[in-house]
């Protein structure tokens, strides 16, 4: 019999090992991959995560090599149309942080390492969760383990041991990325640039290096990904130095879904495996890392006390809330990064020159996460 298993080996599970042992619990991490993943899609960490990471040192790792991102700017056709000021929040960490997401990876598994975490099993599929009166048994393989709780945090295809209803939607947009050297003269500045053909989004990434994303209109001209993407950022940057520094794309579609509780009995499913959130505007892991965050006291008070995770309903309540919260600004990002939206510059330059700039600073810095409070 173990305490806690986890099902998953990601920047979550990591985290939430990292937590659990910071309380005093030895958590057992079950992954099937074979080693450490390369995930690229997340880069950015926004002001409540990294705060609600303090206390377990991964903040500082991850800010070491951070690139602070202060001030985002729209633009369209070479004119400013106006900036987001991160900075001026009153937060203690008012800006987003990037960084590859197997930087991030690595700094969260030294966190673990540091409080004492057993290392993650890797090569070990889960394939079924069995409940038990007092118990769950997990068939790893060929064999059987007994935990007192679950946290499922594999992804959306752990889904499938839960057997949960599922809500949620996907968008027919398609977006293509990459991360290239910087070649311009933004520097630590974010830019998204509202093009009629569809929006561009620029980030810098530590090592002088920026990724690109960008809405793109079916496949069917018969150039690569990477043609088609050069094209995008020179015509939607207007610069051909830019556009040259793009060698490779990779290609995603966007969507939104949850699971309908977050918990049964003695499993919970945290990060992306509880709710999937568009990844135009970057919070989808920072939610998990947030859940993480939280629900580790909770479990470790309930595994000291012996009973099961039964006082977790006022959490669940607030992680179901914030990621609604969070799937919806994802959606208006998704929304009026298509082509019959974007062309809206005149909108957005009055919102950026009124008191509403002050709003989407909070609302991306994940200021209307329930949490937000209790990491301010």
């Amino acid at each position: 019999m173990i305490d806690i298993a986890i099902v998953g080996g990601g920047p979550v599970a990591t985290l939430l090992a990292a937590e659990l042992a910071r309380h005093g619990v030895e958590a057992t991490r079950f992954e099937a991959r074979t080693q450490a993943g390369a995930g690229a899609r997340a880069v950015g960490l926004h002001a409540t995560a990294l705060s609600a990471m303090e206390d377990s040192g991964a903040t500082a790792r991850l800010l070491a090599d951070a690139v602070r991102v202060s001030v985002g700017e729209a633009r369209r056709a070479g004119r400013s149309l106006g900036e987001v000021h991160f900075d001026r929040l009153h937060r203690r960490h008012p800006f987003v942080a990037t960084l590859p997401q197997s930087a991030t990876e690595h700094a969260l598994a030294h966190t673990a390492t540091r409080w004492g975490a057993p290392p993650v099993r890797y090569g070990a599929r889960v394939t079924a969760l069995v409940p038990r009166a007092d118990a769950v048994d997990i068939h790893v393989g060929d064999d059987v383990v007994t935990a007192r709780v679950v946290v499922v945090a594999g992804g959306l295809r752990a889904r499938t041991l839960l057997g949960q209803p599922v809500r949620g939607r996907r968008y027919p947009d398609r977006y293509l990325m990459t991360d290239c050297a910087d070649t311009g003269h933004d520097g630590e500045r974010a830019v998204v640039y509202l093009d009629r053909a569809g929006v561009l989004e620029s980030f810098p990434l530590p090592g002088g290096r920026r990724r690109f994303v960008a809405w793109m209109p079916p496949r069917g001209d018969g150039r690569t990904d990477a043609e088609r993407l050069r094209e995008a950022v020179a015509r939607r940057t207007g610069s051909d130095a830019a556009a040259a520094s793009v060698e490779t794309a990779s290609a995603f579609g966007v969507a939104r879904s949850r699971l309908v509780a977050m918990r049964r009995g003695r499993v919970l499913a945290v990060g992306d495996t509880a709710h999937e959130v568009s990844p135009i505007g970057g919070q989808g892991m920072n939610l998990g890392l947030i859940d993480a965050v939280t629900v580790a006291p909770l479990l470790a008070s309930a595994v000291r006390s012996g009973s099961g995770p039964a006082e977790l309903s006022g959490w669940e309540r607030d992680r179901l809330r914030a990621a609604d919260r969070a799937a919806r600004i994802g959606a208006i990002n998704t929304v009026l990064g298509r082509p019959s939206r974007a062309g809206g510059a005149p909108a957005v330059a009055i919102a950026l020159a009124t008191p509403a700039e002050r709003l989407l600073a909070h609302a991306y810095a994940m200021g209307f996460d329930p949490a937000a409070r209790q990491f301010s």
